[in-house]
């Protein structure tokens, strides 16, 4: 007769439980669906980019153009999102989303000037510091609060599936048709069917309190932040480090300068960051919650400086798409860490102005880190004799050295980080 299992024994956790709800299931397959279309669309729009301009700053100027309206319409955002209902802002963003890929299209099939691709970019820009903010806080309410740890993991996977596919079909579209605006047109596609995806989640905000539109009820998101240590720590952690560390944006440069393999290698080159974070996705996933959850945070971010530094200096392609899957698999547990912590530790009736804090530092350390690359290739690549692949290297490799630096002064100055426990306590 089998023994009888123990008192103390700790159940196997079931990874796919919560994937059983089917409102998750809607938002996660929208979410899927247009992830997939806006990685063909960041691949594509760089590599326009580069082969009309031939210059690393235009594709610095890429990530300073989305950076502006996140900064100028993160307090709104916020404020809307715990006001308002969120499942209709996803709803509204994401078709403004779709409605300017179309008008991309139609400048790139007519090779319009490159400065209206910029104004476009504006536009999504802002649309997506909407998304953002009500996004964010709309994912709890979606499941039980126990369980939010795994829902984080999950929607991070399916980040990173898109992201694997995306970029890889966009160089397969490219490959065949020499023209961006075919990917544009299929990225307004993928965002109007997540549109109607989630509006047919059934699950709605929870009423608030209405507070009038003061400039303290615009700040309490920041104010929050500033007075939680564990918050604030984990999110400068992540913001300097993917300020420094973000090699992304020189990706076309590398695939044409540096690895000579073109817009298919450039594809695969981008889908093996969100290749090495689904590996760790799964990983989780089938996994117990993190037990010692602010020591495998900084970890996790240090080696993903170590992977920046490999890649930066690499010259074979193999071993640069592999440390490049080392930075998606370490920068997978930041995202859960960060995303989770961030959500369960604020109160619902200010989780929008809190996670437009959250996206504003994150988001803007994401498209000034493509700035920043682009513009330390540029200025140090003419001192060093060459003035793309040189310049890239350099970039990479500092920005590598940078996020190390970082993860030791995060752990001095907030050693709250590296004493937290369980992720779901």
């Amino acid at each position: 007769m089998p023994d009888a299992p123990t008192p103390n024994a700790s159940p196997k956790p079931d990874a796919y439980a919560v994937l059983r709800n089917p409102d998750l299931r809607l938002y996660l397959t929208g979410r899927l669906i247009a992830i997939i279309g806006q990685q063909m669309f960041t691949m594509a729009l760089g590599w326009e980019i580069y082969e009309r301009t031939g210059s690393a700053l235009a594709l610095g100027f890429v990530g300073l153009t989305q950076v502006i309206p996140m900064i100028l319409c993160t307090l709104p955002a916020g404020h809307f999102a715990d006001l308002y209902n969120r499942k209709r802002i996803i709803v509204l963003m994401t078709v403004i989303i779709a409605g300017a890929n179309l008008v991309l299209a139609g400048i790139s099939a007519a090779r319009a000037p490159v400065l209206l691709i910029y104004l476009c970019l504006i536009v999504t820009g802002t649309a997506r510091t909407f998304l953002w903010a009500a996004s964010a806080s709309f994912m709890p309410q979606l499941v039980e609060r126990k369980e939010f740890a795994r829902v984080v993991n999950w929607s991070s996977t399916t980040f990173q599936i898109g992201s694997i596919t995306g970029p890889a079909a966009a160089g397969i579209v490219l490959h065949f048709t020499h023209h961006a605006a075919w990917i544009y047109a299929l990225n307004a596609l993928a965002a109007a069917t997540c549109a109607l995806l989630v509006s047919r989640v059934r699950v709605h905000q929870v009423a608030v309190v209405a507070e009038k539109t003061t400039l303290k009820s615009l700040l309490t998101g920041f104010s929050f932040v500033f007075t939680n240590r564990i918050i604030l720590g984990i999110i400068s952690l992540d913001m300097f480090a993917v300020l420094l560390g973000g090699a992304t944006a020189l990706l076309p440069v590398y695939a044409k300068e540096i690895l000579h393999v073109g817009p298919y290698g450039l594809g695969l080159l981008q889908s093996a960051l969100p290749f090495g974070a689904i590996v760790c996705s799964f990983t989780l996933a089938h996994r117990p919650p993190l037990q010692k959850a602010g020591h495998s945070l900084l970890w996790a971010v240090a080696i993903f400086g170590v992977a920046t530094i490999a890649f930066g200096l690499s010259h074979w392609f193999w071993l640069s798409f592999a440390m490049l899957m080392v930075c998606g698999l370490s920068d997978n547990v930041s995202v859960v860490v960060r995303h989770t912590l961030v959500q369960l530790l604020t109160p619902n009736e200010k989780r929008g102005r809190v996670s437009a804090v959250n996206n504003l530092f994150i988001g803007t350390s994401n498209e000034l880190g493509e700035f920043e690359s682009g513009t330390v290739a540029h200025w140090f690549g003419p001192a060093m004799g060459n003035a793309i692949a040189t310049g890239a290297v350099i970039s990479v490799v500092s920005g590598g050295v940078g996020t190390i630096l970082v993860v030791l002064a995060v752990a001095w100055l907030w050693p709250e980080i590296r004493k937290y426990g369980r992720l779901d306590a």
